[in-house]
């Protein structure tokens, strides 16, 4: 699985190197995936027992950087869902963070003024250089992985400037991947669209789909 998988490499593995990485941080780099992917599907129990291993198994080594990368990680797959929620486990270790990690903070903090795409992972640089709306839209959709893909959609409706195609292109990406979690999220704010225009049609087969995901009917 890749979601951000290669940032995760690069920012926990060092595979580049020789000799190769240490079984920790190997390890580290599969929690946070598993803990990506279940808590994404909406599996919060077994997603928090994998970020609980991930921060055993950092704390191990007494790395404060890669342990504040961790928690970064976690927080942005919130976001994801549209859960803009603080990221206090971050916060705690914001002064012991690389710049990198500071900048990619303050991408999903919504501070973006002066922000220096070449400390953010690559998935973001057209995003944060976009000179309009529209091409922040595009940007956003044109990524390749969907967990940054959603990223950035929930980015740009954070911030009001999500384009209809940006919304449309996040619920497909949670769905093709089945991550009842954001699906919900974003069905929802369509939900919304579709009520303020008055769209009868549209907000029904919403309320469809949001109780199929839910689990209050069957298929």
């Amino acid at each position: 699985m890749k979601h951000a998988a290669a940032v995760l490499l690069l920012l926990l593995a060092a595979c580049s190197g020789t000799p190769p990485p240490p079984d920790w941080k190997l390890d580290a780099v599969n929690l946070i995936e598993q803990f990506q992917e279940r808590w994404l599907e909406g599996d919060g129990k077994t997603a928090a027992l994998a970020l609980d291993k991930v921060r055993a198994d950092i704390s191990g080594s007494g790395r404060l950087d890669l342990l504040a990368r961790a928690e970064l990680a976690a927080c942005a797959t919130h976001a994801a869902a549209l859960d803009f929620s603080s990221c206090p486990g971050y916060d705690r270790l914001a002064d012991a963070a690389a710049a990198n990690e500071v900048a990619y903070a303050r991408l999903l903090a919504g501070d973006w003024s002066g922000l220096d795409p070449k400390r953010l992972p690559e998935h973001y640089a057209s995003l944060v250089t976009a000179q309009d709306d529209a091409a922040a839209n595009h940007a956003a959709q044109e990524i390749k992985e969907p967990l940054p893909r959603l990223i950035a959609a929930a980015l740009l409706f954070r911030a009001g400037r999500a384009a209809p195609a940006t919304l449309a292109a996040a619920v497909d990406t949670a769905s093709e991947r089945a991550w009842r979690r954001p699906l919900l999220a974003w069905l929802s704010v369509e939900l919304k669209r579709a009520q303020t225009a008055g769209d009868s049609a549209a907000a029904a087969l919403l309320r469809r789909r949001i109780d199929l995901v839910g689990g209050a009917t069957s298929p």
